[in-house]
């Protein structure tokens, strides 16, 4: 399955990295402001909940400008962090050394659907609000269980559509009106805030998702939805 809301001229991997480039100056403040600083209270649950069993190395899937590399240093003790966009890894150098976390978090430029990285590395993989970028899902998806050690464990955090009313209206409201908008006046960017609602909408959530995730070789596969249903939280085990 290729995730694909849109025909864009190129790529859809070289779209994505253009675009997240060019809004990474500001992709922070955006991700504060859009979701009121919930997203932050996202992370901590997925990292709260890998926490439960010994970290040694984890791979953050997607880092964009580290957030979730950055908590994972809490619980594991190295933790490797890869992105398309040179830009937003560039954003997240500087969080991390401003952090003193430089001799344990690493940020690397690498594709998703072709991790440069052996079989059965890292304990853990994160990726939060990435997986619908991927231009080839189900093989971002492998990629990320290759790389897993035996028993090791995959948490995708995903913005997902709220089923009931009245959030359902209030979410597509705000995600396709409002924040491209916003999106726009601040980044200058005038695509990529009109990309993400796009994006979210195609992408293939809930039990469509798990689908993808056993399909690609996870195990004890779940999804939980949160706030909602503004987002979702799929844990996989190898």
């Amino acid at each position: 399955m290729t995730v694909t809301p849109y025909s864009p001229e190129g790529s859809k991997r070289e779209q994505v990295e253009q675009m997240f480039d060019a809004i990474s100056p500001k992709y922070d403040l955006l991700n504060r402001l859009f979701s009121l600083g919930i997203d932050q209270g996202w992370r901590r649950k997925v990292i709260r909940l890998m926490g439960r069993e010994p970290v040694e190395h984890l791979l953050d899937v997607a880092t964009g400008t580290a957030d979730l590399a950055i908590l994972g240093s809490t619980k594991a003790k190295r933790v490797t962090g890869v992105d398309i966009s040179e830009g937003m890894l560039s954003h997240g150098r500087t969080k991390v050394t401003k952090r003193g976390l430089d001799q344990r978090v690493v940020l690397q430029r690498a594709d998703s659907a072709a991790l440069p990285f052996p079989d059965a590395t890292f304990d853990a993989v994160t990726v939060a609000f990435g997986v619908r970028n991927f231009e080839h899902l189900e093989q971002g998806v492998r990629e990320m269980l290759r790389v897993l050690k035996p028993n090791g464990r995959l948490f995708v955090l995903e913005f997902s559509k709220p089923q009931h009313t009245p959030m359902r209206q209030l979410f597509r409201f705000y995600f396709h009106r409002v924040m491209p908008t916003i999106g726009r006046s601040v980044s200058k960017d005038s695509a990529a805030y009109t990309y993400l609602p796009k994006s979210v909408d195609a992408f293939p959530e809930g039990e469509d998702f798990l689908k993808v995730l056993r399909g690609a070789g996870g195990r004890e596969c779940s999804a939980e939805a949160l706030t909602g249903g503004i987002a979702s939280l799929y844990i996989a085990r190898k």
